[in-house]
């Protein structure tokens, strides 16, 4: 049997930093997508490997099935329907697996994905012979939730060669998984991020199995969709942040300033629940997307601020900034700051010359570009060959 399943990634619209002091966040799903083929070997092929193809990065791993066997305890096999979490012995295992490769150093934040993979492949499929190609629209470590959508992808297409889940093989195209087993494929996912991250907050692996629009305040998530049809320049400046210093950064700010930070994290709420108002509110006709869009606008101008103030922005966030407001265009970091990428959102009646003219300046600066729509579906699944 061969499967094919994709996953989407996601972009934080509103509320990143404050989310951590008890504001509402809003993240969504966007056009692109981490897809992982499955196909299991045939008596045919005459082969008892376990091979993993990283096609972006063009690395290639396998491993004897019987050395994956031996590695891990009978009892980590044939737990599809029951989401388990690595333990410390299982860790033990699969990094002895892990330090053989050839993983170059300058790609050695590869191996947690690769543990993630033989964990999750283990955990669900048990130790059959199997070739899985991974490729992704989404670059590495910039805060799309590349890791997150491998995680989803990767467990939906594993679960789909299983009794626990319900899926049609005969169906053509792509194909939602129902809710019961949407919930099966995510919190497996979470189980590979949490070998990838530590301790993940789940969101982004939320995001890319359910799609659409998620609100989140204190641990609590909201789903939500919309009608709107919103689409967003996503622009990478390559520049890597360390999340972990950013987060504390604004924690240091908040005890030395306590009274003002109170306000901006305030009003970030604000921002996100408004947000989330205009995008479950009906729009029936060209004028209210225009006014809904404006208003986006608004809300993306005055979140970047307090990001500012929060003191995540970036040179390189700041010259994305000032490139399209020449084109008159709203512009927000998304995610950590300090680097990673920028949102801009691309009004429904903007030219297309004006979008190629923003696109090319932006990469004459040396940044990546991406133009993809938001709050599309989440993980799905195809058992043709070819789609």
């Amino acid at each position: 049997m061969e499967v094919k399943a994709r996953a989407p990634g996601k972009i934080i619209l509103t509320g990143e930093h404050a989310v951590v002091h008890g504001s509402t966040a809003v993240a969504t799903s966007i056009g692109l997508y981490t897809y992982v083929s499955l196909r299991f070997t045939t008596p045919s092929d005459d082969e008892d490997l376990l091979k993993l193809h990283l096609k972006d990065t063009a690395l290639e791993f396998s491993w004897p099935v019987s050395r994956v066997r031996g590695a891990f305890p009978e009892s980590a096999a044939q737990l599809s329907s029951t989401p388990t979490s690595c333990s410390v012995e299982n860790a033990k295992a699969i990094a002895a697996l892990v330090e053989h490769l050839d993983i170059p150093e300058a790609k050695i934040g590869l191996a947690s994905g690769v543990s993630a993979f033989l964990w999750l492949y283990s955990s669900i499929q048990g130790f059959k012979p199997a070739t899985v190609v991974v490729t992704s629209e989404l670059p590495l470590g910039s805060g799309l939730g590349s890791s997150a959508s491998y995680c989803v992808a990767l467990a939906a297409a594993l679960l789909a060669c299983t009794d626990s889940v319900s899926t049609d093989v005969n169906h053509q195209g792509w194909l939602s998984f129902g809710e019961k087993d949407l919930e099966l494929v995510n919190k497996w996912a979470f189980e590979g991020e949490k070998i990838i991250h530590g301790k993940p907050s789940g969101i982004d692996n939320t995001v890319s199995a359910y799609g659409n629009i998620i609100s989140f305040k204190s641990g609590n998530l909201t789903h939500m969709k919309s009608d709107m049809t919103l689409k967003m320049l996503i622009t990478n400046t390559k520049v890597g942040r360390n999340t972990k210093a950013l987060v504390a950064g604004v924690s240091e700010r908040m005890l030395r300033h306590p009274d003002i930070m109170a306000f901006v994290f305030s009003a970030v709420d604000s921002i996100s629940n408004e947000l989330t108002a205009i995008l479950k509110s009906p729009t029936p006709d060209e004028l209210s997307v225009t006014e809904k869009e404006e208003k986006i606008e608004e809300l993306m101008e005055m979140n970047q601020g307090l990001l500012q103030s929060m003191g995540v922005s970036h040179a390189t966030i700041e010259t994305v900034l000032r490139t399209t407001l020449k084109y008159k265009l709203a512009s927000k970091l998304t995610g950590a700051g300090g680097g990673g990428c920028v949102l801009t959102l691309l009004p429904t009646l903007l030219s297309g010359t004006v979008v190629d003219k923003v696109v090319s300046e932006l990469e004459s600066c040396g940044f990546q570009c991406f133009i993809a729509e938001i709050g599309g579906t989440g993980v799905e699944i195809n058992f043709g060959a070819s789609s």
